[in-house]
């Protein structure tokens, strides 16, 4: 074989995700995604969605003749936030799924009181065969349908934050005539909107009457001069104490909070005649983390909404 048939010519890199810590697992149910042709020794995968809490990754050398054996395969662990919407959290006129949400007008305690009273008609002292039996089982009803009530049309995150930096991002229909999009402290009261207390930040959006897009704390509001984008992207650094907020296609930075998170904080959202849809467990991209080093909150900050009244 010629001298320089032996010679390395690219790599292969295989990857999968699991969840699992340790050595891969021989008879794991995800396949191995592959990446060929990678000429040099170092490789980055980005867009990766984290909806497990490991990766296993191996690599083999190729000449032009042949490959190689598979490298020992490596274990890492994906510290993405991958989060779904708290049904259990959210206001009765708002329909949750894991990764959307959307205003219900026909939705409340009417339509609570309807299912109540279907489950309630003809109860005895005895539970029916129906209603015991392990096939079926009664409608599913809220346990805590009163998280939210009155005008806090509000939905949380499933997953505290307790340290690190996340990303996710928030799309919201295009005919959604109100909705915010922030975090929160678990102590938000039912009747309070993202924003008005001192523990929720948010961004807010409003398309009905007129057209406002701001940044809200603690009942205080900054303008921003700046286009709604299409999608929003979050970014929380928990130990930093900030919580920034990005166009997600262009990354172009539309405001940050500075401040310093006490306890941990769930993503919020709040929506009015209309809808949003998430997209968690991903990778900070590597523009965020770029901004977040240049910036360091100076675009906007919780301070310089201290002066600022609603």
């Amino acid at each position: 074989m010629p001298e320089e048939d032996n010679k390395i010519d690219h790599f292969i890199l295989e990857y999968r995700k699991t969840n699992f810590d340790g050595l891969p697992r021989v008879k794991d149910e995800r396949c191995w995604e592959i990446i060929d042709n990678i000429k040099g020794t170092e490789y980055t995968l980005s867009g990766l969605k984290f909806d497990s809490k490991y990766m296993n990754f191996r690599v083999r050398a190729c000449n032009k003749a042949v490959a190689g054996e598979y490298s020992d395969p490596v274990t890492l662990e994906t510290k993405a936030l991958n989060f779904s919407l708290d049904n259990s959290s959210s206001h009765l006129n708002l329909r949750v799924e894991d990764t959307c949400v959307e205003w219900d007008p026909t939705g409340g305690k009417g339509q609570e009181s309807k299912i109540k009273g279907k489950e309630n008609k003809g109860r005895s002292g005895t539970p029916s065969p129906k209603r015991t039996s392990i096939g079926s089982r009664p409608p599913a009803v809220r346990g805590s349908r009163d998280r939210f009530t009155g005008e806090s049309y509000t939905v949380l995150g499933d997953t505290a934050i307790e340290s690190g930096q996340h990303y996710w991002e928030v799309k919201a229909q295009k005919d959604c005539k109100s909705y915010s999009v922030g975090v929160a402290y678990k102590t938000l009261g039912k009747f309070d909107q993202l924003g008005k207390t001192n523990t929720s930040w948010c961004i807010h959006v409003n398309n009905w009457l007129q057209n406002t897009f701001a940044a809200k704390h603690n009942n205080k509001v900054k303008a921003l001069d700046v286009t709604v984008p299409e999608k929003i992207g979050v970014f929380c650094d928990f130990d930093g104490g900030q919580l920034s907020f990005y166009d997600a296609n262009s990354k172009q930075l539309l405001y940050s909070f500075k401040t310093k998170f006490t306890q941990p904080v769930l993503p919020g959202f709040m929506v009015w005649c209309g809808g949003l849809s998430l997209n968690t467990g991903m990778q900070v991209p590597s523009a965020v983390r770029t901004l977040q080093k240049s910036e360091n909150g100076i675009t906007g900050s919780a301070s310089s909404l201290n002066n600022i009244t609603q």
